[in-house]
C-alpha cells in the first residue's frame, strides 16, 4: 500500500498557481525547497527573493509559478489536505464500523499523515508547516473572494468525509460539520501550543494524549446530546 500511495500527486486547484509546478524541474525545486524554507523561516520571514537564492534562480522565475507567498502557502495547504484525504480513504477502506473509521480520522488530525512517504512532497515536513503556518492562509480579508474560487476545496472535502462518518454514527446529531472543523482547527492549535505555548495545554507533545482528548470530546458530543 505504501508503494502505491507514495506515487500519488495531489491535484490542486489551478487558481493557486500560474504554471503547474511539477511540470518542470524548476517548478519542482520551487515547491520542494520552498516548503523546507517556509518551515525554517516562517511565513513572515519567507520571501521569494530568499527562495530564489536558495535554488539558484531568479524572483521573476518564481513569480511565473505563484503570485505571492500567500498563494504559495495556500497551495501547500491544499496539497496537504488532499494528501490527508487520500490517507483517510486508504486507511479506512476495509473498516466497516463507523467508530473505527472515526478513530482513524482523529488519528490523522492529531498525529498527521499515516502514510509518510511521497515522491513529490515530504508529508512530514508538510505536516509541520501546516501546524505552524496554515491558519495564516485563510484568516485574511480576502478569504471570501478566495473561497468563491474553490481554492479551499481540499480541506472542505476532507472535512466532509469525516462529517459523513459522524452522521452515520448519529444521524440526529445537529452539528457534525461544526464539530469536525472545530476539531480540525483545534488539533492544529493544540499541536502548536504544545510546541510553543505549553502553558495553554495539558496534552503536551504526546500524540496519544492529544488523540485521547479529541476522541473523548467527539464521542461525548455525538452520544450525549
Amino acid at each position: 500500500m505504501e508503494a502505491i500511495v507514495r506515487k500519488i500527486k495531489v491535484e490542486v486547484n489551478s487558481k493557486l498557481y500560474h504554471k503547474e509546478p511539477f511540470s518542470s524541474e524548476l517548478g519542482v525545486s520551487i515547491v520542494q525547497e520552498g516548503l523546507a524554507l517556509l518551515l525554517e523561516l516562517g511565513l513572515e520571514n519567507f520571501t521569494f527573493k530568499k527562495l530564489s537564492q536558495k535554488i539558484g534562480s531568479t524572483e521573476p522565475a518564481i513569480y511565473r509559478y505563484f503570485d505571492n507567498k500567500h498563494k504559495f502557502l495556500l497551495y501547500l495547504s491544499a496539497w496537504y489536505w488532499g494528501w490527508m484525504e487520500h490517507n483517510l480513504v486508504f486507511a479506512t477502506a476495509n473498516l466497516k464500523a463507523a467508530e473505527d473509521r472515526l478513530a482513524v480520522a482523529l488519528r490523522l488530525l492529531t498525529e498527521g499523515p499515516l502514510f509518510t512517504k511521497n515522491d513529490y512532497l515530504d508529508p512530514l515536513v508538510l505536516h509541520e508547516v501546516i501546524i505552524n503556518e496554515s491558519l495564516k492562509g485563510y484568516l485574511t480579508k480576502q478569504v471570501d473572494e478566495e473561497n468563491k474560487t474553490g481554492i479551499f476545496a481540499q480541506i472542505l472535502k476532507f472535512g466532509e468525509r469525516v462529517t459523513t462518518i459522524i452522521e452515520e454514527m448519529n444521524p440526529s446529531y445537529p452539528f457534525p460539520k461544526t464539530l469536525v472543523f472545530t476539531v480540525l482547527e483545534s488539533s492544529l492549535l493544540q499541536s502548536f501550543n504544545a510546541l510553543h505555548l505549553p502553558g495553554m495545554t495539558e496534552t503536551g507533545i504526546s500524540n496519544e494524549t492529544k488523540f485521547q482528548f479529541f476522541h473523548q470530546l467527539v464521542i461525548k458530543a455525538i452520544t450525549n446530546e
